[in-house]
């Protein structure tokens, strides 16, 4: 395959056993497109086009069934994310609590807005729906783990924290 004169990287699995485990779970190959897009993703850090390809072939549909899964899901990424990936909820209780000024903060203080990553890959920065601890708003996930009742000050010392 070339793009632009350059030769394109097809996208393997680096663990061909874990996809035929994933495999053996399901008695339809397609019900397997969701497992492999995380097995995908935790390997690579995201979800490229080549990955798309890669796995519409192994559960025999097209590419754009593939596609409609990955643009579905928002813990799916389709571009390479920071090493510490900033989720602020934006629904009414958090907004109503301060999460907009959280979000604020992260924009002045590291010059990203939501949906951007700095330039040394440090941290990413998105707004997401409900993270379902309205009564500890304002809410923020950072990589896996919940932040909850952060004031600007107690947030900008966890994202000091990170490195």
């Amino acid at each position: 395959m070339k793009s632009n004169g350059k030769l394109k990287q097809r996208f393997t699995f680096s663990d061909p056993e874990r996809v035929e485990q994933i495999f053996s779970q399901y008695s339809d190959k397609k019900s397997a497109t969701l497992p492999l897009l995380h097995l995908a993703q935790s390997q690579e850090g995201y979800i490229s086009n080549s990955v798309i390809e890669n796995i519409a072939d192994l559960v025999d549909c097209h590419s754009a069934v593939v596609m409609d899964c990955v643009s579905f899901y928002t813990m799916l990424y389709t571009k390479p994310q920071g090493r510490h990936i900033i989720q602020v909820c934006q629904t009414l209780s958090c907004s109503l609590n301060g999460a907009d000024a959280l979000v604020d903060h992260v924009t002045d203080k590291y010059e990203i807005k939501p949906g951007e990553t700095m330039a040394n890959d440090r941290f990413t920065l998105m707004k997401v729906e409900c993270l379902g601890s309205c009564g500890t708003a304002p809410v923020v996930q950072i990589n896996k783990e919940y932040h909850e009742g952060l004031s600007t000050q107690k947030f900008d010392k966890l994202l000091e924290s990170f490195e």
